[in-house]
C-alpha cells in the first residue's frame, strides 16, 4: 500500500478512561498524498491537516459541513498550527513560505516569505501574539500576529531544524533538528541558554510540559 492521505479520528481519551481500546470514530477523506501534519482546533469543532498535495485541509466535525480545501502552497505542507481562539490557522511549507489562513469557507490567506529553505514547523505562542517557525535553513523566527511582522531570527543549528515552539509562559522557546540535539533559547534575549547532546539520531519534535 501507499503512504496514508486520510485522517482517523479515534475516541482514544474517552476510552482509556474506560478502561477499553480505542474505536474508530470517523475517517477524513480528501488529501491526494500523505498527510504530514494535523491538528486539532481548540474550539473542537474542526480538524486542520496539512499534506505533501500541497494543500491544508479544515474538516469540521458537523456531518452536514462540508470540508474546506484551501490551496495556495507551491510545495508539501509540513506543519499547521491553530491559534489558540481558533480564528488562525497557519502552515509552513516546502515552498519556503508561511501561510496565514482564515478558517472558514472563503479560505482567505496572506503569505510571509519567511526562511530562505523549507519552512518544517509552525507554532502559536500561547497568548496568540506570536508564531515561531523553523527551517531547513538552520534558523527559527519569530514573527508578530497578526501585524505578521519579522521579530527576530535565532541562530545556532548546525543543520536543519525541525521543530520549534515557545514555552506557555513564553520565555523560553525549545528548538529540535538534525545535528542531534535540542536546544533551550531565552525569549527575551534571544540566547542559547541550554543544549542538550543525548539524541543519537535527528531529533524530530520537542514540546514543554504544560506545567
Amino acid at each position: 500500500g501507499g503512504r496514508p492521505s486520510s485522517l482517523q479520528l479515534s475516541s482514544v481519551i474517552s476510552s482509556w478512561l474506560r478502561g477499553m481500546d480505542p474505536t474508530l470514530e470517523r475517517s477524513f477523506r480528501g488529501h491526494k498524498d500523505a498527510v504530514s501534519s494535523v491538528v486539532f482546533n481548540p474550539n473542537m469543532k474542526q480538524l486542520v491537516s496539512g499534506g505533501a498535495d500541497s494543500t491544508v485541509m479544515i474538516w469540521n466535525f458537523k456531518l452536514q459541513l462540508r470540508a474546506y480545501r484551501f490551496v495556495g502552497h507551491k510545495g508539501a505542507v509540513y506543519s499547521v498550527a491553530v491559534s489558540p481562539a481558533g480564528n488562525l490557522v497557519a502552515s509552513g511549507s516546502k515552498d519556503r513560505t508561511v501561510r496565514l489562513w482564515i478558517p472558514n469557507v472563503k479560505g482567505e490567506s496572506t503569505t510571509i516569505k519567511a526562511h530562505m529553505a523549507a519552512v518544517r514547523s509552525v507554532s502559536f505562542s500561547s497568548d496568540g501574539q506570536h508564531l515561531v517557525s523553523a527551517s531547513d535553513d538552520k534558523t527559527i523566527k519569530v514573527w508578530s500576529i497578526p501585524a505578521q511582522r519579522f521579530k527576530h531570527s535565532l541562530a545556532g543549528h548546525s543543520n536543519w531544524v525541525r521543530n520549534a515552539k515557545l514555552s506557555p509562559d513564553g520565555r523560553l522557546l525549545v528548538s529540535s533538528g538534525d545535528d542531534k540535539t535540542v536546544k533551550l533559547w531565552d525569549s527575551r534575549t534571544h540566547a542559547c541558554i541550554h543544549t542538550f547532546y543525548d539524541h543519537t539520531a535527528l531529533v524530530g519534535t520537542c514540546q514543554f510540559h504544560p506545567d
